[in-house]
């Protein structure tokens, strides 16, 4: 055992090094990195985008709320009873984790490594003290990004609030508007409210930063909660004033203009109004007690000892408990780590290239998308081809994106929310289910949309094309991934889409029949380009 030299303020006591519960604790630490490590690589990976940039401050935020809170509190107890508890839920995490590495998902690896440092501060501390260190944990899910699914999800209904509020912003600056799904019509100029529109780069920031302004407030605790929930809505509104501003810009000054403005407000300014609202309200609410506080009292940021409670580290305890939550993990990393690494399966198939042009009487010519748009899609191979009838001269767009694997990041990006984004609105959306027995394929359900923008109306079919598997909801067809991942080794799969043009002649019916009959005729190829 050595001394610390003078690790003494506020009271604490000089802090003495224990080796041996230092060793335990740098064993649990270094024995988690390789069962956790698909999830910290995609952490990395996410920091790096827009949406997430906030990521690497969590942690140091998160550090500084389990100080905070450590100042407060006495040495810890060395006849803690109740460590148990939090071996059990290190087991559950490590658990957790060998889950999301057998199905290679990181978002699962990622919230697995959350609960075993929770598990850790409950086995360090005991249950009794160490459930009261959870805040710090929990504020670590705002490093976290979002499955793609709920991602996506979360965008489409953003970019909808966000255009609808946009839209009346500016038409109480008596300029005429129109809102055709996304798409901004000011009638020379038509804005695209896209996915970097949707204010979700402010929203993950602001949200963790209301959480740390709702645990420095010294207030009720009504005024906590009122800090803590207004952050969405007061993020969601500032980019639809945001994206008003800029509307009411592009109807007098030009697209030039208001596309400088969009890039120096799009950032940190938005941002730092929002920061800078919560103080009003927080001086707001503190005028409403019956003891108000100046705002300097009302935050505590006092950092005053920190550095002393910091080295605490250096004096842990050693423990039954402690020793046996390093052994677990450590055993458990290295069992992962000696296997053979398991990638997934990569099925036989054709590339999209050589896919038909010629289908019966039907014509197809081929192009690509946008390297923006294909960077967003993320597929592996696609098709994208318009096919016209030789005898009626009728059109069918077919699209096809097939993804290799499903699992790590990858996925398939439903229709229902790319299409509101290219300004369709969607009039119906409805199981329906289609006769292809003469392709193989038998009956089976597809998604059924009409779709329309302007005058232009459309029919569009698609499901999600799942290792042999038609399935038509998109929450389902993640499912299967993670189930034929564990039982197949395949996370392959594919979403196709038929589209036809509804002529103003036309009834829905004859585009049915017409996307049917494509359908049939095409279909019987479609297995050598995604296999069952």
């Amino acid at each position: 055992m050595s001394n610390l030299n003078n690790a003494s303020v506020s009271g604490i006591s000089p802090v003495r090094v224990n080796l041996v519960g230092l060793f335990w604790f740098l064993l649990l630490v270094a024995g988690s990195i390789h069962i956790f490590w698909i999830g910290l690589v995609s952490l990395i990976d996410a920091w790096t985008t827009p949406e997430y940039s906030h990521g690497p401050l969590i942690p140091i935020i998160s550090l500084y709320l389990f100080l905070r809170e450590l100042r407060q509190s006495p040495p810890t107890d060395p006849d803690v009873k109740d460590r148990w508890p939090g071996v059990l839920v290190v087991i559950a995490a490590l658990i957790l984790a060998i889950f999301g590495n057998l199905t290679r998902i990181p978002d699962i690896v990622t919230y697995a490594m959350i609960l075993w440092i929770s598990g850790v501060v409950l086995t360090v501390f005991g249950w009794k003290r160490g459930i009261r260190h959870q805040l710090p944990v929990f504020h670590l899910i705002f490093m976290l990004p979002l499955p793609q699914f709920l991602y996506w999800k979360l965008t489409i209904f953003l970019q909808w609030v966000s255009s609808t509020l946009g839209v009346w912003f500016v038409s109480l600056a008596g300029v005429s508007v129109f809102l055709e799904g996304n798409v901004i019509d000011l009638g020379v100029y038509k804005l695209q409210v896209a996915e970097a529109c949707s204010g979700l780069r402010y929203l993950f920031p602001i949200l963790s930063f209301s959480y740390l302004f709702a645990i420095l407030y010294r207030g009720p605790m009504w005024h906590k909660a009122v800090l803590l929930l207004s952050a969405a809505p007061l993020t969601v509104l500032m980019n639809s004033v945001r994206i008003g501003v800029i509307g009411i810009l592009v109807n007098r000054y030009g697209i030039e203009q208001a596309e400088g403005f969009m890039h120096f407000f799009e950032g940190w300014v938005v941002f730092l109004i929002c920061i800078a609202i919560l103080f009003v309200m927080a001086i707001t609410l503190q005028r409403l007690t019956k003891d108000p506080k100046p705002l300097a009292e009302a935050i505590d940021l006092d950092t005053q000892g920190f550095g002393p409670i910091f080295v605490r580290i250096l004096a842990i305890r050693p423990s039954p408990a402690l020793a046996i939550a390093a052994l677990i993990t450590l055993m458990v990393s290295t069992a992962w780590a000696t296997q053979s690494d398991r990638e997934a399966v990569l099925v036989d198939r054709r590339p999209f290239a050589l896919f038909p042009r010629q289908i019966s009487e039907w014509s197809g010519t081929t192009s690509r998308l946008t390297p923006e748009v294909e960077v967003v899609l993320g597929a592996d191979d696609y098709l994208n081809a318009n096919y016209f009838s030789g005898n009626t001269g009728e059109m069918v767009n077919l699209f096809v994106a097939f993804y290799h694997k499903q699992t790590e990041g990858d996925g398939i990006h439903s229709p229902e929310v790319c299409l509101p984004v290219g300004g369709w609105e969607v009039f119906s959306l409805d199981p329906y289910k289609v006769d292809m027995s003469s392709t193989g394929y038998g009956m089976f359900d597809v998604n059924r949309a009409v779709v329309q923008k302007g005058l232009s109306k459309q029919l569009v079919y698609y499901w999600f094309e799942q290792r042999g598997k038609r399935m038509t909801n998109d929450f389902k067809a993640k499912a299967s991934v993670i189930y034929d991942s564990l039982t197949m080794g395949r996370s392959d799969g594919a979403m196709v889409r038929f589209v036809t043009a509804i002529a103003g002649d036309e009834t829905e019916a004859d585009a049915d029949t017409r996307l049917q009959e494509f359908m049939a005729k095409s279909l019987k190829r479609l297995p050598e380009f995604v296999p069952d």
